[in-house]
C-alpha cells in the first residue's frame, strides 16, 4: 500500500512538471501493467512484481493527473473572446474580498447573453470604483448580470517566483477579468438556490457581524458599508485573526501581523488549518464517545467509537465548510475521512497506513495538491509525528498523575523538536527560511489558539450574544503581544539562499537519522548531514563576469545586476495594490534565493510608481548601501538612507565591470512628475566588448541628448527598451546608435497601453536584434563576460503544461 501510493504520488509529481501533456498512451502502458496485481509475493516472482507494481503506479499517477489536466484546460477562454465585452448571467459563488480600489471575487457563469460567445463556468472577477458610478453592492450567493472584459489566466514567470496560473488552474479558475462600469451590471437575484451558495452567505454574514465589533457605536452599516474585507480598526487589532479562524478568511489579517506570524512560526494557526479541523473533530469525538457510551440502548444498536468517528468527521467537515472549503481544508478532511473509514469498517491499520490512504485520496480528489508548498508541510508535518510518537519503546514509569502530565509534556517536547529539525530542509527549498523561535512560540500558541480562541470563536459565531468573541479576542490579544516580542529578537528568523537539491535530500536524510530512537548510534551525525544546507552557497560570477536579470514584473521594470562581490537593483517594479508589491511579492523573495542578501547600491530611474512601487518593501527587507536616483530630495523613499544624484560622468568599477551613468545632465533640476520620463537615469555596464544599457523611461528629448554626447557608448548588446517599447520612445537613430543584440521589452500581459508599440518592435527587428518581451518570455537572465554571452527566457525553460 506505501510503496504504491509513493510511485502514484511520484508520477502525479512528475505530471505536474511537464511542458506538455503526454499523449494518451500513458493509459494503455497503465493497462498494460495490470497483470502485476496478479504476481504471487513470494518466490522468484516477487522480484518482477515490485519493479512492474512501482510502474503501474507511476503510470497510473501519470495517467490520472493528465486526465483531470486535459479536461481543466479544455475549459479555456477562448482567444478571440480576450478583451471584449461579453454579457453574462451567474452567482457570487464565494466571500467577496475588497481590495484597495474594488472588489475581488469568484463568479459561477449561469448564462452567456452575448451571442457567439463562450466561457469557462468560474471566473476571477474584480470591481474598480469611480467616483462617477455607485459602487456595486456584491454579496455572496447574490445572481448578477455583468459585464465583463476577460483574458486568460496569466502570471508572472521568475525564478522561485509565485506560479499564479497553476493557483488559479488547481481552484478551476480558467479566465480572468473585470466587470465593466458601463455595461449593464444589476442584480437578478438576492440569494441563488444551492447549499453553497447559502453557506457562502452564511460566512459573509459572519464577517460583517465581527467586523462590527470593532467599529464606533457611531458606525452601522449604512455608515460603514464598505468595511468588509479591510483590516480591523485599532479598537479590536486581532478581529482579523478571528475572522480567519472563524471562517478562513485571511485577508482580514493586516500585513504587520502575518510578518510577526511568519517570524515566529506561528503562521499556520492564524487561520482554519488542518490542525485545527483536527482538533475540532477530536473535540467531537470526546463529547460524543463520553455521552453515547452511557447509554445501554444506544451502544447495543450503533458502537460508541464508530458513532463518535461520524461526529468528529461531520464536525471536521462542517467547519472545513464553513471556511469555503479551500484547498487545504479539503486535504485534512480527506485524510480524516480514511482515517474514519478504517475505524468504521473495523480495520486494524497502522498509522502509516491511514497517512498513505490520506495521501492517495488528495491526490485522487486533487492532482494538483503536489505544486502547494502546504501540501508537502502538511503531510511532512504529519509523518514527523508518527515517525518519533509510534512503534517505540518506552521505560515503564508509575502510572501516577504527575508521572502521566511528565509523560505528556515529554511527548509534547519532542514533537515540537522533530518538527523543528524535521522541517528544515522543506522549510529552506520552499521559502529560504526557518523561525528559530518557532517551538517556543508554538508550544504557547498551539493550545491556546486551538483549545481555547478557536472554541470562543466559533462559540461567538452561532450564538447571538458578543461575549465569547471578546474572550477570544482577549487571548489572542495576549498572545499577540508575546509573539510581538519573539519577533522582535534579532535571532527570531534564519533567512537564507535557496539550498541545492542534494543539498536538501540529504538534509532530509540526516534529519531522519537524527529523529532515530535513543540508542542508535551516532545520531549526531544526522545534524552534520543537515550543514550543507547552510554551507552551500550559490556559485558567483568570477571576477570580470556579469550576472542580468530581467525580472518579469508586470508593467514595470525591475533589473537586478550581480558581479563577484557586488549587487544592484536598477528600479523596483510596480506596487500592484495596497500591501502587495514587486518588492515582496517578486523581487526580495528571488534575491535571496539567489544568495543576494544585501544590495550595494539600488538605481531608481525617475518617480514613476511602475518603477519605485516595490522600493520600500526592497529596503525594508535587506541592507542597502546606497540609493543613486533622481527623485527629489525630500521624497518618502530617500528618508534616512544614503542618497546620490544619478548624473552624467558618474562611474565605477565593481570586480572588473565598469558601471556609469550617462543621461540625465549633471545640471537637469530634481525630478518633477510632469518631466520624470525624461530625467530617467541611464546605466551602461560595460564588460570587454560586451554591454548592459538600462534606460528607464527616456523619451525623444533623451534620446537626443544622448545621441550627441554619448554617441560612441550607445552600442549594447543586451538593452532593456526605454519606455517599455513606448512609440514615444526608441526612434529610428537611436535604434541605429544601440544596435543591441537582444531587445527586452519589460511589459505587462495585455497591458492597457498597448505596449510595445508594433513600428517600435519592427524597428529593432529590422536592426536585427532578438526581441524578448517579460509577458511572453518571462524573466530574461543573461550571463556575460568579456568574450561571451549566455541568455535564458525563465518562462521557456521552465515552461508547465498550463502556460500559454
Amino acid at each position: 500500500m506505501i510503496p504504491f501510493t509513493l510511485f502514484f504520488a511520484a508520477g502525479v509529481w512528475w505530471l505536474q512538471q511537464q511542458a506538455t501533456l503526454p499523449e494518451p498512451l500513458v493509459g494503455w502502458l497503465a493497462a498494460a501493467l495490470a497483470p502485476a496485481w496478479l504476481l504471487p509475493r513470494a518466490g522468484w516472482q516477487r522480484f518482477l512484481r515490485w519493479p512492474l507494481m512501482a510502474a503501474l503506479a507511476c503510470s497510473l499517477g501519470v495517467f490520472h493527473a493528465a486526465l483531470f489536466a486535459a479536461h481543466r484546460l479544455d475549459q479555456a477562454l477562448p482567444a478571440d473572446w480576450q478583451g471584449r465585452d461579453i454579457e453574462v448571467v451567474g452567482v457570487i459563488s464565494e466571500l467577496p474580498h475588497r481590495h484597495e480600489r474594488g472588489w475581488r471575487f469568484v463568479f459561477d457563469v449561469e448564462q452567456v447573453l452575448t451571442l457567439g460567445a463562450t466561457l469557462p463556468a468560474r471566473l476571477q472577477l474584480a470591481t474598480y470604483d469611480s467616483a462617477q458610478d455607485e459602487p456595486l453592492d456584491l454579496h455572496a450567493g447574490a445572481r448578477w448580470q455583468l459585464t465583463v472584459r476577460l483574458k486568460r489566466p496569466h502570471g508572472s514567470a521568475n525564478p522561485y517566483g509565485f506560479d499564479y496560473a497553476s493557483w488559479l488552474l488547481e481552484r478551476g479558475l480558467r479566465a480572468t477579468g473585470y466587470v465593466y462600469r458601463k455595461g449593464t451590471n444589476m442584480r437578478v437575484a438576492e440569494l441563488a438556490p444551492g447549499w453553497g451558495y447559502r453557506i457562502e452567505r452564511w460566512r459573509e454574514n459572519i464577517r460583517y457581524r465581527f467586523e462590527r465589533l470593532g467599529q464606533p457605536p457611531s458606525c452601522g452599516a449604512a455608515n460603514c458599508p464598505d468595511l468588509a474585507g479591510r483590516p480591523a480598526p485599532v479598537a479590536a487589532p486581532y478581529l482579523g485573526v478571528l475572522i480567519a479562524l472563524a471562517i478562513g478568511d485571511q485577508d482580514s489579517i493586516p500585513a504587520a501581523q502575518w510578518q510577526v506570524f511568519t517570524r515566529t512560526g506561528v503562521n499556520h494557526l492564524m487561520s482554519i488549518s488542518g490542525l485545527h479541523i483536527t482538533m475540532l473533530g477530536g473535540l467531537a469525538f470526546s463529547v460524543v464517545y463520553q455521552l453515547w457510551r452511557r447509554s445501554r440502548r444506544l451502544t447495543l444498536h450503533f458502537p460508541a467509537r464508530k458513532a463518535a468517528t461520524v461526529a468528529g468527521l461531520l464536525a471536521a467537515l462542517a467547519y472545513a465548510l464553513l471556511s469555503g472549503f479551500a484547498v487545504p481544508a479539503q486535504r485534512t478532511v480527506y485524510m480524516l475521512a480514511a482515517v474514519a473509514t478504517a475505524l468504521l469498517t473495523s480495520r486494524n491499520v497502522a498509522p502509516s497506513q491511514l497517512l498513505a490512504a490520506a495521501l492517495w485520496a488528495v491526490l485522487l480528489a486533487d492532482p494538483w495538491a503536489v505544486l502547494a508548498p502546504g501540501f508537502w508541510l502538511s503531510f511532512g508535518a504529519v509523518g514527523l509525528i508518527l515517525y518519533v510518537t509510534t512503534n517505540r519503546l518506552e521505560l515503564r514509569h508509575p502510572d501516577t498523575r504527575l508521572a502521566r502530565l511528565l509523560r505528556t509534556l515529554r511527548e509534547y517536547g519532542r514533537v515540537q523538536w522533530a518538527l523543528l529539525i524535521g522541517l528544515i530542509p522543506a522549510l529552506l527549498a520552499l521559502f529560504q527560511q526557518v523561525s528559530l523561535v518557532s517551538p517556543l512560540a508554538n508550544a504557547c500558541a498551539i493550545p491556546l489558539v486551538s483549545l481555547i480562541v478557536v472554541p470562543l470563536t466559533l462559540a461567538g459565531a452561532v450564538l447571538p450574544f458578543d461575549g465569547p468573541l471578546w474572550a477570544a479576542h482577549r487571548v489572542m490579544a495576549t498572545l499577540g503581544e508575546a509573539l510581538s516580542r519573539l519577533a522582535e529578537l534579532p535571532a527570531a528568523i534564519w533567512i537564507q539562499h535557496a539550498p541545492p537539491h542534494w543539498a536538501v535530500i540529504l538534509g532530509l536524510a540526516g534529519a531522519l537519522w537524527a529523529l532515530l530512537p535513543r540508542g542508535f548510534p551516532s545520531r549526531w551525525l544526522g545534524l552534520l548531514m543537515l550543514l550543507p544546507l547552510f554551507l552551500t552557497h550559490p556559485a558567483l560570477p568570477e571576477p570580470g563576469t556579469l550576472n542580468v536579470l530581467v525580472f518579469d514584473v508586470g508593467q514595470g521594470t525591475a533589473v537586478a545586476v550581480q558581479t563577484h562581490g557586488h549587487a544592484l537593483l536598477y528600479d523596483s517594479g510596480p506596487d500592484y495594490s495596497g500591501e502587495a508589491d514587486s518588492g515582496n511579492r517578486i523581487l526580495v523573495p528571488t534575491l535571496r534565493a539567489l544568495g543576494i542578501s544585501r544590495l550595494d547600491r539600488l538605481v531608481l530611474s525617475h518617480d514613476d510608481i511602475d518603477h519605485t512601487g516595490g522600493a520600500a518593501s526592497v529596503m525594508q527587507a535587506m541592507p542597502v548601501a546606497e540609493v543613486a536616483s533622481s527623485l527629489p530630495e525630500n521624497h518618502p523613499l530617500l528618508h534616512s538612507i544614503r542618497h546620490t544624484r544619478c548624473a552624467d560622468g558618474q562611474h565605477w568599477v565593481w570586480d572588473g565591470i565598469e558601471f556609469g551613468f550617462l543621461h540625465p545632465a549633471a545640471d537637469a533640476p530634481p525630478g518633477r512628475k510632469a518631466h520624470d520620463n525624461d530625467q530617467s537615469c541611464v546605466l551602461r555596464i560595460r564588460t570587454g566588448t560586451h554591454s548592459v544599457l538600462l534606460a528607464g523611461d527616456i523619451e525623444k528629448n533623451s534620446e537626443e541628448r544622448l545621441l550627441q554626447t554619448h554617441a560612441d557608448d550607445l552600442a549594447a548588446t543586451l538593452l532593456v527598451a526605454p519606455h517599455h517599447g513606448s512609440k514615444s520612445s526608441s526612434h529610428e537613430e537611436f535604434v541605429a546608435a544601440t544596435q543591441p543584440d537582444y531587445t527586452v521589452f519589460t511589459v505587462g500581459y495585455r497591458n492597457r497601453f498597448g505596449h510595445p508599440k508594433d513600428e517600435v518592435v519592427e524597428r529593432y527587428r529590422m536592426m536585427g536584434s532578438t526581441l524578448l518581451r517579460s509577458d511572453e518570455d518571462g524573466a530574461v537572465l543573461a550571463e556575460m563576460d568579456a568574450r561571451q554571452v549566455t541568455v535564458e527566457r525563465w518562462r521557456h525553460t521552465h515552461r508547465r503544461y498550463w502556460h500559454e
